[in-house]
């Protein structure tokens, strides 16, 4: 039976707005740690905002007909970054009209047949863009700001990447759940519904027919998720599979709203297919689950801790992954100053790098460094086995951001994106998953 607590459905419906958001409390910060978290979120989030015909230093303008949200503040990200956003929305603090531009806009340039392109790389029919630069051109892989002619290539992947097109959805069932507003999903988008839109890239990212599982090869590799765009994951892939699974209750959830019976019934049972595989085929022997079953297997501390998030794995797993977490963090193994590794110090593929392939030197940006993004996942799967280490690790978080705080001037920068002790390493200033993402998830642990 499809596992689906009321908590995810809290996490896949807008907050009304901000000042509802001021109304939640949270079990594992106090009042003061909240509330500075969330007026620092709302200050990233204000210096992410592009508005029409603004530019981001020599960057622009934004010709792409309303604001967008850039993945944060300072001179880093000048585009717009579709899963970076998506995954801020939970925070309360997204306009409604800026959602609707954001999302319609994301629509259009939907890839709608297949694309060659010059660096070996191919856009197939339904993908969506991994950016949209501020000249209204989409981007669909990582390694470029803006080379419209120029991107993709063997280093990013011979698809785009995959997880843009569940976060898509994500944008969709936020925004259209959130204002009662399903009439939208009829709208004709370039001889589309956005209905199909949502469809067509639900079944893009190549899938195992048996286990619905998203997967890749060397010659047909995408990225799995954008956090770990420089790392090259084979086989089977979690991180896009817990999002499909995700995308697939709300996939369902639209197709309800809007009383089509067969579609709602085929996403709900891809989401019971999708849950029952991802706890069969990633669970290690050390409690968490594995990032793919392929190359840089090793154990991936965002992915499980985002599998317990969303509820994608059973109650006993999810025990097990929670029992997990607590003693890694306990040890020193995930964590520091509150930002979370994205594997355990101790399951390195060797000594030279964290994951098995990685273009990042190791300790280093998405290969061994800290970041404050999945902040909230770890801090809402320990505590379900021990609330008051889930309260340490969020109040070092917060304590960490107050330390830094960019808003004291430009010498600080917290949040950032990423860091590491070694060489006191600093990425990215005014980063805005890193505190959009854990406002989310703590606001949620209060309702």
């Amino acid at each position: 039976m499809l596992n689906v607590r009321p908590c995810l459905l809290i996490a896949l419906v807008s907050f009304a707005c901000s000042a509802q958001c001021a109304e939640v409390t949270s079990p594992l910060l106090n009042k003061a740690d909240l509330q500075f978290l969330r007026e620092m979120t709302v200050a990233v989030m204000d210096a992410s905002r592009v508005a029409p015909m603004a530019k981001v230093g020599d960057i622009g303008p934004n010709i792409t007909g309303g604001t967008v949200i850039r993945p944060g503040g300072r001179g880093a990200y000048p585009a717009f970054w579709i899963r970076d956003y998506a995954m801020s929305l939970a925070s309360g603090l997204v306009t409604a009209e800026e959602q609707r531009h954001m999302l319609l806009l994301t629509a259009q340039h939907q890839q709608d047949t297949e694309w060659k392109l010059p660096s070996g790389s191919v856009v197939t029919p339904g993908s969506i863009p991994d950016h949209i630069s501020f000249g209204n051109k989409p981007i669909f892989y990582p390694g470029t700001l803006e080379d419209y002619e120029g991107q993709g290539g063997a280093r990013w992947g011979i698809l785009p990447s995959l997880d843009d097109a569940y976060y898509f959805i994500h944008m969709a069932h936020f925004y259209l759940r959130g204002l009662d507003e399903y009439a939208l999903l009829d709208k004709v988008i370039d001889d589309k519904t956005l209905f199909q839109r949502l469809e067509d890239a639900y079944t893009t990212p190549p899938s195992r027919g048996d286990t619905k599982l998203v997967y890749a090869n060397d010659e047909n590799r995408g990225v799995t998720f954008g956090f770990v765009d420089t790392t090259w994951h084979t086989g089977d892939l979690l991180f896009c599979s817990v999002l499909k699974y995700r995308a697939a209750i709300q996939m369902y959830d639209l197709a309800t709203a809007i009383n089509n019976v067969a579609a709602a019934e085929r996403y709900r049972d891809e989401a019971a297919t999708l849950q029952a595989a991802i706890t069969k085929t990633f669970m290690s022997d050390a409690g968490l689950l594995r990032a793919s079953t392929g190359k840089s297997a090793q154990l991936d501390v965002w992915g499980s801790a985002f599998a317990v998030y969303v509820d994608s794995v059973d109650d006993a797993t999810q025990k097990r992954i929670c029992e997990a977490l607590a003693k890694a963090y306990s040890a020193g193994a995930i964590a520091w100053k509150g930002n979370i590794r994205h594997v355990p110090t101790d399951g390195d593929f060797s000594k030279k790098t964290m994951w098995e392939h990685s273009l990042a030197a190791k300790n280093r940006y998405q290969n061994g460094a800290y970041w404050a993004t999945p902040t909230g996942w770890v801090c809402h799967a320990i505590a379900q086995v021990d609330i008051p280490l889930a309260q340490q690790l969020a109040h070092e978080y917060v304590n960490e951001l107050r330390v830094d705080d960019f808003r004291k001037g430009d010498e600080f920068g917290a949040p950032w994106e990423c860091m590491h002790e070694e060489n006191r390493h600093r990425q990215n200033p005014v980063y805005l998953t890193s505190v959009a993402a854990p406002l989310a998830a703590f606001q949620r642990e209060g309702e």
